[in-house]
């Protein structure tokens, strides 16, 4: 007989009877069942520790008794506790799981972030760069300074329009991810992107 059937063989005693037992009490009629007398003592206490069945002390004797209701009520409890231990681990899994989503903004695009980044700084120091030149060569060489002056028009607008397509990648990150524009504010600003950048402007050339 294994530790679990002479359990379920002493708690039976104790429903069937739904008396109160000495342990002597207990011994004898476990053993007519079967079980070894030498452990009911030691299953007996199992059962104590598990709370399915109750001891008193009264005098020099202890007392044991375990009602059917109670063994019920015990496992609807425990039933009750493991639904509850459940709940709370799919709450805390949900709000992992949230807090993975969130952490996961704007870094799905970070290549395409980083790039647009990259063409912004090369197009505003290309304009820099023919601003400086334009400055050196007005008045030398009109044709090649009339070739500058478009070439800066140009590398601007260009600039302007990668500034655009950065706003533009904001606007999306935040009607993708509806409700973090905070967060993705913060991405941008983290990656030294502001917000309402203004536009490239030429200084007026003659």
């Amino acid at each position: 007989m294994s530790a679990e059937e002479k359990r379920q063989t002493l708690l039976g005693i104790f429903h069937e009877t739904k008396d109160v037992f000495t342990l002597k009490d207990i011994e004898k009629l476990g053993s007519k069942r079967g079980v070894v007398q030498q452990t009911i003592k030691d299953v007996v206490q199992s059962l104590v520790d598990d709370d399915m069945v109750h001891q008193e002390r009264i005098g020099a004797s202890n007392y044991f008794w375990s009602f059917p209701g109670e063994a019920a009520a015990k496992v609807a409890g425990e039933i009750a506790k493991l639904e509850k231990r459940l709940q709370d681990r799919q709450a805390e899994r949900a709000a992992l799981q949230k807090q993975v989503e969130a952490s996961r903004v704007g870094k799905e695009d970070s290549e395409e972030r980083r790039a647009l980044q990259q063409q912004a700084a090369q197009l505003q120091a290309a304009v820099e760069a023919q601003a400086a030149e334009l400055a050196e060569y007005a008045g030398n060489d009109p044709d090649r300074y009339d070739n500058l002056k478009a070439g800066a028009k140009l590398s601007c607008e260009s600039a302007n329009r990668w500034i655009d397509n950065i706003e533009a990648l904001r606007c999306w990150l935040k009607k993708r991810f509806d409700g973090m524009g905070d967060q993705i504010d913060s991405l941008f600003k983290e990656n030294n992107i502001k917000e309402d950048t203004d536009y490239l402007q030429l200084q007026p050339l003659p």
